[in-house]
């Protein structure tokens, strides 16, 4: 392009050194640069924003991240769109400038992420017990990092039970399966402390009129 850029204005400057008029000729070429700007008015955008992509690196081949209106894993990253894989195997293709100009969610590029969980108890459940088993199955899980913070505490008084609110760290590749299986540890580890988990409950009072 630089090349080209080069060559016209040469042209342009040597015939106005042997006297021929150039204002048209520049004339002609200011319209057409605009007719073409203008025609590559989106393709021009997407290659802006391809070359930021490429320079500031928000996202990398290989990483999982969500662009708002679609997630998946970068497959290429191309000066004009980018292309994406999802969970259930689709191959999206974005536009670059729809990615520059939106919020990007990266969830690969740190290498520790935190678990949260709601777990919900009966009201006549002893809370200070509740704690110590929830902490109990924490401290049993070798995935879960132990120097990172490690929260239990009891955050609502729900209408039908006291939910309790439990956040952890673990490496970022294991944090679904680390979800998965400590919330099938909690449920032991509750029944076997004969601790219920509630189901939703109304109080329906009948009054007989009189």
């Amino acid at each position: 392009l630089m090349r080209y850029i080069i060559i016209t204005f040469t042209l342009i400057a040597a015939l106005g050194r042997i006297g021929v008029q150039t204002t048209s000729v520049i004339a002609i070429l200011g319209a057409a640069g605009m007719a073409i700007g203008l025609a590559l008015q989106g393709s021009l955008s997407n290659f802006a924003a391809g070359v930021l992509l490429v320079t500031l690196r928000p996202l990398k081949t290989g990483e999982y991240v969500d662009l708002g209106s679609v997630a998946g894993t970068v497959l290429n990253i191309h000066i004009f769109y980018t292309t994406l894989r999802t969970l259930d195997g689709k191959i999206v293709v974005v536009p670059n400038n729809k990615i520059i100009s939106g919020n990007i969610i990266n969830y690969s590029r740190e290498p520790a992420r935190r678990n949260e969980f709601i777990i919900s108890v009966s009201y006549n459940a002893d809370i200070d017990l509740v704690i110590k088993v929830l902490r109990t199955v924490i401290e049993n899980e070798d995935r879960v990092i132990k120097d990172r913070d490690i929260i239990i505490g009891l955050s609502e008084l729900a209408p039908s039970s006291l939910n309790f609110i439990v956040r952890c760290w673990s490496n970022n590749n294991d944090l679904n399966i680390v979800y998965w299986d400590l919330m099938a540890k909690f449920k032991k580890a509750l029944d076997k402390n004969n601790i219920d988990i509630p189901y939703p409950q109304i109080d329906v009072h009948l009054y007989k009129k009189k």
